[in-house]
């Protein structure tokens, strides 16, 4: 079965081939990060319309790419939530249309469903069962996921995600968007142990995350300085930076290893941008092959949203039989809000 994907819930515009035979054909990613860093921050109609100029022109190079026709698609995915609104219903409209259109099947897929079987796309992938670290955006998550359609969330962020916490500290740096990149190359450059700064319910007996307390140590401890020297120099900055960084590593990294634990599992899957971060990556990796464990992460070019992940999470449904392919079902809504632990509860979404 050949599947065309689409992704479009916030500032990237996604399309990709995959097969449930050979897995992933071709894949087009576009950003919008140069079109939204003069505003600071993702402008959603600006978004919105950006996914609607993208969008096809991507869909002709990814075909293109696969060496397929639009005649050869067998069934059609898009991002259905959550996102922001606009910006999902671009990429369902364009799916739904084309799927009526073709007298094919149109599958909703949950974008954070996409980034927790992304690692699946790498070579060597994980088995089920394994415990997930869903790092995306705005969410930070830990998952136990049995199989396809089977997950348990274990704990959550109870306020700010890790990736806001990058992308705030970054703001207070002075630094650009998107902001947790910047962080971390500018971290590369100082020295965490410059700065005592706290690592929020790290020891608390939950699964759960907190990163707003983190923010506004940063910010305390950048106005101490200011008030000491009357700014911050660039050794300063570099030093906080990294000291930020490692903050959110040891939370994250600490948690995992203690939902792995729980769990009574030796696998661990890492999604979502943040998974990206380098040292997040060697930390978790140390840490778990003193347990004799394994660690799996996304290719880099995965970790940040992209079409691959949602056609790859529709074909997996189709696989376990969760995915309602009647091609008379036109009727179709997107989720701006929408919990990953309900695709365990729905035969289809």
């Amino acid at each position: 079965m050949i599947i065309l994907g689409y992704e479009s819930s916030c500032d990237e515009t996604g399309v990709a081939v995959v097969s449930t035979q050979h897995g992933l054909l071709a894949h087009r990613l576009h950003s919008q990060i140069a079109m939204h860093r003069e505003y600071g921050g993702v402008v959603p109609e600006l978004a919105s319309r950006d996914h609607i100029q993208r969008v096809l022109p991507l869909t002709r190079e990814t075909l293109q790419a696969a060496g397929l026709t639009l005649d050869q698609v067998d069934a059609i995915a898009y991002t259905a939530g959550p996102g922001l609104a606009g910006a999902l219903l671009v990429g369902a409209s364009v799916a739904r249309s084309m799927a009526w259109a073709l007298q094919l099947p149109a599958i909703p897929v949950h974008h954070l469903e996409g980034h927790l079987l992304s690692p699946l796309l790498a070579e060597p992938a994980p088995a089920f069962p394994f415990v997930a670290l869903l790092v995306s955006g705005g969410h930070t998550q830990l998952m136990k996921v049995e199989g396809v359609g089977q997950y348990e969330l274990l704990g959550e962020t109870l306020d700010d995600a890790a990736g806001e916490a990058f992308d705030k500290s970054a703001k207070l740096l002075g630094l650009g968007y998107p902001g947790g990149p910047a962080l971390s190359n500018l971290a590369r450059q100082g020295r965490a142990d410059a700065f005592d700064l706290p690592r929020p319910m790290l020891h608390s007996p939950d699964l759960d995350f907190s990163f707003s307390g983190l923010k506004t140590a940063v910010l305390t401890r950048m106005k101490a300085l200011e008030r000491q020297a009357g700014g911050l120099s660039e050794t300063q900055r570099a030093d906080l930076a990294a000291a930020t960084e490692a903050a959110i590593v040891d939370v994250l990294a600490g948690k995992a290893i203690k939902a792995l634990k729980r769990s009574r599992l030796n696998r661990l899957v890492v999604a979502g941008g943040v998974g990206a971060n380098g040292p997040l990556r060697k930390k978790l990796l140390d840490a778990v092959r003193l347990m004799n464990g394994e660690v799996f992460f996304p290719p880099l070019d995965l970790c940040t949203d992209n079409g691959a992940m949602i056609a790859y999470a529709a074909a997996m449904r189709v696989q376990a039989g969760l995915v309602d392919l009647d091609v008379n079902n036109h009727s179709f809504t997107v989720r701006p809000r929408w919990e990953l632990a309900e695709q365990s509860s729905t035969a289809a979404a």
